[in-house]
């Protein structure tokens, strides 16, 4: 029964306490989307070796984190799916069963038996519990954000659903502190056998309650309002897409907005814990420890932003930082990798890596096909092999004209090593100053959270004002699905896909920072689109 705020239900106006009680219930499910994420991201390796057959370990790693890229894909369908559903019967309705769904296929991954006792079931249940989470996602975001904001005054908007934008950085911050305590708790053997279950386990209890917050919720006012009054789109998919004025807004809030965003903020919030364990090869635990410090100084930036945004405008707030993304963040993550690995940086200056090659050649080229695949013949070749094994060490190189009788061959410290022999390589360089990982001594933690912190901030200037200017942007009689679809499309394509474009432009380059020119090539064109096509103030008159 719908036991909250009756009254409230007529009228926008909230008091503060029934404020705080939609803002918890909406929350909470994009809580669950961040630390569901991050969990198995984090943990893929483990349910690889698990649920996966046992001969091919590598094929095994990369079809469970192909299960995770599975799920991204699949969002936007979700995103048109509950879309309509939200349009059709209900923001409430509509976000009770995605958040049941979401969280449910959360729980079970942790119950899944394993490849040794079900045998191929075990890895197919998996890729279904991610595709029907994939599919929650797609519906879960636009739900909270729109039930929150159509409870909202438009001067307390951005303040209000700048509470579910904290709730990615407070997700992440929670499955880092979870897994970390998992794995303090228990041997390594253990919490690679069975441990790493808990985590997925654990998240029943938010399921729970977050269940049972929200089947107290009353439907939206907007929305009931406008069931009243007849106005309710019978055909919101056909009406969004089918129809070039409302298919134009999509169009301008994914290039001008979510793209950027998404881009945004998988370069500030996961691409950079990447960049610290790969390139600047920061020990697992040192890396997480100082993201969840940077995310939680940094997350109340996500309110301060969103608040802003009611008093001065979205639009400006979200093309600063979209341009403060492009210009920084080469320099932001250079200053990252000198503070967590000077050496590195050191060796980089005084003894430079020489790849003696033709790169245009056939034997070199790396297809972005084969960055996703590992089995695909273009990482047997042995000038594929010597870039992977630089990149993933960290080490920059250029390439060098190709010596006489030899295919490849590296030149370091005034040292060539003919042909591709990885043990001689790894000789050479140490032997150069090339450190095979970051000295904890020469760390500089200060300075890393402090980066961290600035590239939070920076994601939360785009992230912060963005749920209330997709509200406001989209008239209410198909917000559900216009919303959603734009920013699933931005999130999970734009953003979702970053480490693999990313990781490939750095392959390709043979620098360690090529990967950035994703983001800021996404970012510095977004910012020009949605300079010239976005409002600043969209139209409130369609919610009266």
């Amino acid at each position: 029964m719908d036991t909250m705020m009756p009254a409230a239900a007529a009228s926008q106006e909230l008091t503060r306490s029934e404020e705080k009680q939609v803002v918890i219930a909406s929350t909470l499910g994009t809580i669950f989307e961040w630390y569901d994420f991050f969990i198995y991201g984090s943990l893929a390796v483990f349910m690889s070796s698990v649920l996966f057959p046992p001969d091919n370990p590598t094929a095994a790693l990369l079809a469970s984190l192909g299960a995770l890229a599975a799920g991204f894909v699949i969002r936007p369908i979700g995103a048109v799916f509950f879309g309509r559903l939200g349009d059709l019967v209900g923001r409430k309705y509509t976000f009770l069963i995605t958040i049941v769904m979401m969280g449910g296929s959360t729980a079970l991954i942790g119950f899944l038996p394993s490849y040794a006792t079900v045998g191929n079931a075990a890895w197919i249940s998996l890729l279904v519990l991610r595709l029907i989470q994939g599919l929650a996602v797609g519906g879960e975001y636009g739900g909270a954000v729109i039930y929150v904001a159509e409870h909202s005054r438009p001067n307390r908007r951005g303040l209000l659903t700048g509470w579910i934008q904290i709730t990615s950085s407070i997700g992440l911050a929670l499955s880092i502190v979870v897994i970390l305590t998992t794995q303090a708790a228990m041997s390594s053997a253990d919490f690679k056998e069975w441990g790493w279950r808990l985590p997925f386990i654990i998240s029943i209890a938010m399921l729970v309650f977050s269940v049972y917050v929200r089947a107290r919720l009353h439907e939206s006012p907007v929305f009931a309002r406008m069931k009243a009054e007849r106005r309710l789109s019978k055909t919101p998919v056909k009406d969004t897409f089918g129809n070039w004025k409302s298919l134009r807004l999509v169009l301008i809030a994914l290039f001008g907005a979510t793209a950027g965003m998404g881009s945004t903020y998988f370069t500030g919030q996961f691409y950079v814990m990447i960049f610290m364990q790969q390139a600047a090869k920061i020990d697992l635990q040192t890396s997480y420890t100082l993201m969840a410090i940077g995310l939680l100084i940094g997350a109340p930036a996500f309110v301060f932003f969103g608040w802003l945004s009611d008093r001065i405008g979205r639009k400006w707030l979200m093309m600063a930082g979209l341009l403060l993304s492009a210009l920084l963040y080469r320099p932001m993550f250079s200053a990252l990798l000198e503070a967590g690995n000077p050496a590195l940086v050191a060796a980089t200056h005084n003894a430079p890596v020489t790849v003696h090659v033709d790169a245009g050649s056939e034997s070199c080229r790396f297809g972005l096909g084969a960055s996703l695949i590992n089995a695909h013949p273009d990482h047997q070749k042995p000038c594929v092999q010597a870039k992977k094994l630089l990149i993933s060490s960290g080490i920059n190189f250029q390439y060098g004209a190709p010596l006489k009788d030899q295919p490849i061959a590296l030149t370091v410290a005034g040292r060539t090593v003919p042909g591709f022999n990885p043990a001689a390589y790894r000789q050479a360089l140490t032997e150069a100053g090339y450190p095979a990982k970051a000295d904890p001594a020469q760390i500089s933690h200060g300075l890393i959270v402090l980066i961290l912190v600035a590239m939070t901030i920076i994601v939360a200037m785009i992230y912060g004002p963005v749920a209330s200017f997709l509200v406001e942007f989209f008239p209410p009689r198909i917000r559900y699905t216009a919303l959603s679809f734009p920013y699933h499309i931005g999130a999970g394509i734009f953003g979702g896909f970053l480490p693999f474009f990313a990781t490939w432009l750095s392959l390709s380059v043979g620098d360690i920072f090529a990967g950035l020119w994703y983001p800021i090539v996404i970012t510095a064109v977004v910012c020009v689109i949605g300079t010239i096509l976005l409002p600043n103030r969209p139209d409130l008159t369609h919610d009266q």
